[in-house]
């Protein structure tokens, strides 16, 4: 049997009394606890105030009078008011997010007898989200009898009656040494070099900033928290405008941006004020920017340099004054280069250029990210969803490995956990889904992979995953010559011509054989691949 573990909060009234041999024929909660003949306790986890202290003591020397095998576990927590919800919901959340908890190892009840009923309540909501992974315990005196240990009785919840609850209290505010990077502690020095700089541009100046990288490599989201410290540090007083301009063409692309007047075109019913007056005294987010036509990157200069533009169909100027944020996946100085980008507006951006990378030249901040994603899961569906430690490994092997490509960056593995987790059963993303989701992601992607070497057909993603790029090569090869020769013998002769020239005495297929086995693989599973694959 796993040791069972209770989390339970000190309770200041229930568990104190006179500290004498009448104490015995009083209930209290924690002690009682521990007295029940059916319910072993390994270890009890103590919360309490400093003020407190005292009594803590007192309860852990009676828990130890009773249940020698319980071990106490003290850990302070300090409510300026117990009765202030956000205050004990986020105290208790930090507590839980920090606690080593191993359910895979030990089994937990979460004890809601005692504390205020905001600390009960809250203690509820953060299990039923499986920020605390058990079943919530309650206790309570048996009527008219003297009984010092009362009774118990483990809750299971429906955890479907309450999710819409859990949604609205389950608010985790990350805490880091970079608030651009979300809370992820990321791993890369290059990509952490990078975000200091930007942090240091984004408070000392309003000049534009361009952030350049693959698609799915977090300019969007950067963006937005560049807004967010700006608006933090009281530097912006409007808002976050985002426009992605690959969807702009023509006048409609001129009336987005710019606005216009009643009657300027043909369908311009009204005025439109246009995204740059949207985001006077804010920050306007241009994505792929180098998608622009050049009378619009003209316009967009002249209202960087001067913060004024016309409408479409004005005689008059507006004024707009917006911090300019560009994003684009191009090579700027190539298309400024072919004509399709203005020298002059692109000499205005360059001044501060950040390239952020792929999720492929950051592999080792996947283990980080995957635990913000799971983050972000449990605050959009108020479920704690976590790995058990094999599904994990095995899943961070996958990642990381460098066969693996990542082709859409961070929005793939955002998109890979919220399907593991979605999937995950008991809120336990296990093996079984972990090997699911690996062969979901190499079927997406074998599509639009420029040239396959077809090893995907006769393997796991989680067995190429273990094969190191130089064996890969290799591999590719000798699985190619056996899928284009008749027998295990033919692909011997043709694979070892040269050596086998060499010798007196041959035996081609046996070397081929367990050259296959080495990776898991036989003739039959190579050429049946071939067969299944067509021509």
């Amino acid at each position: 049997m796993k040791p069972t573990v209770v989390i339970g909060i000190l309770g200041s009234t229930l568990d104190a009394g006179k500290f004498g041999p009448g104490r015995w024929s009083k209930w209290r909660p924690s002690v009682g606890l521990c007295m029940q003949e059916d319910l072993r306790v390994d270890r009890f986890v103590l919360i309490h105030g400093q003020q407190h202290q005292r009594l803590a003591g007192f309860v852990q020397q009676d828990i130890a009078a009773v249940s020698p095998e319980t071990r106490v576990e003290q850990h302070i927590i300090e409510f300026t008011d117990p009765w202030d919800f956000e205050e004990v919901y986020g105290k208790l959340l930090d507590f839980a997010r920090s606690y080593p908890f191993d359910p895979d190892t030990e089994d937990y009840l979460v004890h809601i007898t005692t504390g205020t009923h905001v600390v009960q309540i809250c203690l509820f909501l953060l299990t039923e989200a499986h920020y605390l992974p058990g079943r919530l315990l309650q206790t309570q005196p048996v009527k008219g009898a003297a009984d010092a240990a009362g009774s118990w009785n483990a809750i299971d919840l429906d955890l479907s009656r309450y999710d819409s609850i859990a949604t609205r209290f389950a608010a985790a505010a990350a805490e880091s040494t970079s608030f651009l990077k979300s809370g992820i502690e990321t791993n890369n020095p290059a990509f952490n070099r990078m975000i200091d700089e930007i942090e240091q541009v984004t408070v000392a100046t309003r000049a534009p900033l361009l952030l350049m990288g693959p698609t799915g490599a977090g300019k969007s989201q950067l963006a937005r928290r560049i807004f967010e410290l700006k608006r933090l540090k009281r530097q912006v007083s409007g808002r976050f405008v985002e426009v992605n301009c690959a969807t702009l063409r023509g006048d409609s692309a001129m009336s987005a941006l710019f606005g216009h007047r009643k009657g300027a075109f043909t369908g311009a019913s009204s005025e439109r004020p246009g995204l740059l007056r949207t985001a006077d005294g804010g920050v306007l987010f241009l994505d792929e920017i180098g998608e622009l036509g050049l009378d619009e990157q003209a316009s967009i200069l002249r209202a960087i340099e001067d913060k004024t533009f016309f409408p479409m169909g004005a005689d008059q100027e507006v004024k707009s004054d917006f911090q300019l944020i560009a994003g684009t996946n191009r090579d700027l100085a190539q298309r400024v280069a072919g004509g399709e980008f203005r020298e002059d507006l692109f000499a205005r951006l360059n001044l501060w250029t950040f390239t952020l990378p792929g999720l492929a030249d950051r592999r080792e901040d996947i283990s980080p990210n995957l635990d913000y994603e799971l983050d972000r899961y449990a605050e959009r569906e108020g479920k704690r969803i976590t790995f058990n430690k094999e599904a994990r490994d095995q899943y961070l092997k996958f990642a990381m490995a460098p066969a693996t490509r990542w082709p859409g960056n961070f929005r793939d593995l955002a998109a890979s956990v919220t399907r593991m987790a979605t999937f995950a059963p008991k809120g336990r993303i296990d093996v079984p889904t972990v090997n699911h989701e690996m062969e979901r992601l190499q079927r997406s992607w074998a599509g639009s992979q420029p040239s396959s070497d077809g090893l995907e057909t006769v393997m796991t993603a989680a067995e190429l995953a273990s094969v190191d790029p130089f064996d890969r090569v290799q591999l590719a090869y000798v699985v190619a010559a056996c899928r284009d020769c008749r027998s295990l013998s033919e692909a011997g002769r043709v694979l070892f011509a040269a050596s086998r020239a060499r010798r007196r005495t041959t035996n081609d297929a046996d070397r081929l054989r367990k050259y296959l086995a080495k990776f898991g693989l036989s003739w039959e599973t190579v050429n049946g691949a071939a067969s299944s694959a067509g021509p």
